[in-house]
């Protein structure tokens, strides 16, 4: 490698790896920001800011992760429709009966950067409820 050069990953010579994480007893802002750096590519000495240089990401288990302090029964997710009275509260009690991917899924979300590549590098994060996910295949590599 030249060290007189600046190094740009390109797209030909990513290798994308699939990584599985096992979310049970562990706190959901420091699973988040694993597998955010992992999407990113954070975690390789080649990652460049601009192109996506991350792995694919399983999580499984994600209604056994844990939340710290009271946010299981305080935090709240809300979304607003823009119709009047459309405003809809949600808490991570109530979320974890509806959609407990939901939660794992919001938290990574929200620690990519507000962009394009951010967009393209969720798309392969997948979160399943249980132990059991269709990507065996890819992880057995």
């Amino acid at each position: 490698m030249n060290m007189n050069r600046a190094f740009y990953l390109r797209n030909e010579d990513r290798q994308p790896q699939w990584v599985l994480i096992d979310a049970q007893d562990k706190v959901l802002g420091r699973l988040a920001t694993e597998i955010a750096d992992i999407l990113r590519g954070k975690n390789k000495p080649q990652y460049t800011p601009h192109a996506d240089a991350g792995d694919y990401v399983v999580v499984i288990n994600a209604e056994k992760v844990k939340l710290t302090g009271n946010k299981v029964e305080q935090k709240t997710y809300v979304r607003y429709s823009g119709w009047i009275g459309g405003k809809k509260e949600t808490t991570v009690e109530q979320m974890l009966i509806k959609h407990p991917t939901f939660i794992v899924e919001h938290a990574v979300k929200g620690m990519l950067p507000k962009n394009k590549l951010a967009r393209q590098q969720i798309r392969k994060l997948k979160v399943y409820v249980g132990s059991e996910h269709p990507h065996k295949a890819q992880l057995s590599k």
